[in-house]
């Protein structure tokens, strides 16, 4: 289940608030005591996270968001990009491991809880927290004042607020109105279709050209990533791009400006870039790298774009009862 975005963090009794973890969506299944990790795009992460095992539970499947802290208690997405390459890359990135903060729980003992309302899954993941909680996996706390909750969570450098309807159930892979979003600054998946030189340097990475897929496979440029590139950030992105080398732009449209030294890739990665939002001719404006997302494919990506730049949802409540 997905949020929508919103530009206010509802008010009222009928909504429960989050933190807004910057991460990876992951679903952790457990059956018959071994531990299952999924991400987003359907892939078995499990052997990523050899830190993540030694849970004694029932059959259960939880709904959650794997992080790496820095030493403040910030997630950083950059710190997880190398734990998910496979088992052998993983071994050497075990001196930064995860923690998974759980937020909900859409099964347990066989049972489907996604038809339940959330303030009900809640008691459930609330019961189960004491057999969950250590130094690998939290439960975090909700809280009644969204509004108060957005500005802690600013002062403290984090994500944003998410905030849900305690009627609201499960739907899986859809986005629900009844989830809202409120990031400090919008966080969007792009795919990366080609890189530029920095200007005087050979072979260093100056920026990166995103784009969101369309429906004939090729990208709607959505403009040149260049802040956020020094560094170990960029050598490691020059290195996951150089296999995907390409002769053919994969843009149906690209300015000269932009065109210009571009060397061209098959459209395969998926970053994380931070923004102020789309400028009026459809370019990202201000926009930050964040971080590779290897837990996704580019088919992930043209429902989080669209949903960032569309307009935001309201807070009105529901009269279905989700």
């Amino acid at each position: 289940m997905l949020a929508t975005f919103t530009d206010s963090v509802p008010e009222g009794s009928a909504w429960v608030h989050e933190v807004k973890w910057d991460g990876w969506r992951v679903v952790t299944e457990i059956r018959g005591g071994a531990l299952h990790l999924t991400s987003r795009s359907g892939r078995d992460i499990t052997a990523s996270f050899p830190e993540l095992g030694g849970l004694v539970l029932p059959d259960l499947v939880l709904d959650g968001e794997i992080v790496a802290l820095d030493e403040s208690g910030v997630p950083s997405l950059h710190a997880l990009a190398d734990r998910i390459s496979g088992p052998v890359r993983a071994g050497r990135a075990r001196p930064r491991p995860v923690t998974v903060m759980l937020f909900d729980v859409m099964a347990l003992g066989g049972r489907d809880l996604t038809g339940e309302p959330w303030a009900q899954r809640r008691a459930l993941l609330e019961a189960l927290a004491p057999s969950l909680e250590h130094d690998r996996w939290a439960v975090p706390e909700v809280y009644d004042d969204g509004a108060l909750l957005l500005d802690v969570t600013a002062q403290n450098g984090l994500e944003g607020v998410v905030s849900k309807r305690r009627d609201s159930r499960y739907l899986p892979g859809e986005r629900s109105p009844y989830w809202l979003k409120r990031p400090h600054r919008t966080t969007r998946s792009v795919v990366v279709g080609g890189w530029r030189e920095e200007t005087g340097a050979h072979r260093r990475l100056g920026a990166v050209l995103v784009g969101v897929p369309r429906d004939d496979g090729r990208l709607d440029l959505l403009g040149r990533v260049g802040s956020g590139l020094a560094g170990e950030a960029g050598r490691d992105l020059l290195a996951h791009l150089a296999p995907l080398a390409a002769e053919e732009c994969p843009f149906a449209d690209v300015p000269r400006e932009d065109a210009a030294g571009a060397r061209w890739l098959r459209p395969e990665t998926v970053v994380d870039v931070e923004s102020l939002g789309l400028a009026a001719q459809g370019r990202l404006r201000q926009p930050t790298y964040r971080g590779l997302r290897p837990d996704l494919t580019s088919a992930d990506v043209t429902a989080d774009v669209a949903d960032a730049a569309a307009e935001p949802a309201t807070s009105e409540e529901p009269t279905d009862g989700r």
